[in-house]
């Protein structure tokens, strides 16, 4: 009975990591994509804009990513079988991956770039 109960439980909880992964990465495209366009068309600085919007969609991937793999681990916790826990570890070591990458690009986008006069100076 307690086992159905905790089972019952972990399968909402599952489901709602999964709802809110879809829901934040779902509003970060379209709050990209709203950025993108306010940017371009009313200010014309297309990269500007680009790099706003990749910054915004990047940070929401970057959180859906996180809540996949909090779903992912959960649906492995109530007794997991070899195969399952194989699954789980190239699921989180995929998503871990492509994760870091994301994270590295978007401090990348934060980076400035060496002014000329910097540049001459280390000449």
């Amino acid at each position: 009975m307690m086992h159905e109960f905790i089972s019952f439980i972990n399968n909402i909880i599952i489901n709602i990591c999964q709802f809110l992964a879809t829901i934040v990465i779902f509003f970060g495209v379209i709050n990209s994509v709203i950025i993108y366009s306010k940017d371009f068309f009313l200010r014309k600085h297309s990269f500007v804009a680009m790099k706003r919007s990749r910054l915004e969609i990047g940070n929401s991937f970057s959180l859906g990513l996180s809540f996949l793999i909090g779903a992912s681990i959960l649906k492995t916790i109530l007794a997991p079988t070899w195969t399952d826990i194989g699954k789980l570890a190239a699921t989180i070591l995929i998503r871990t991956f492509l994760n870091y990458f994301l994270l590295r690009d978007i401090e990348s986008i934060f980076e400035k770039p060496k002014s000329d006069k910097n540049q001459k100076q280390d000449k």
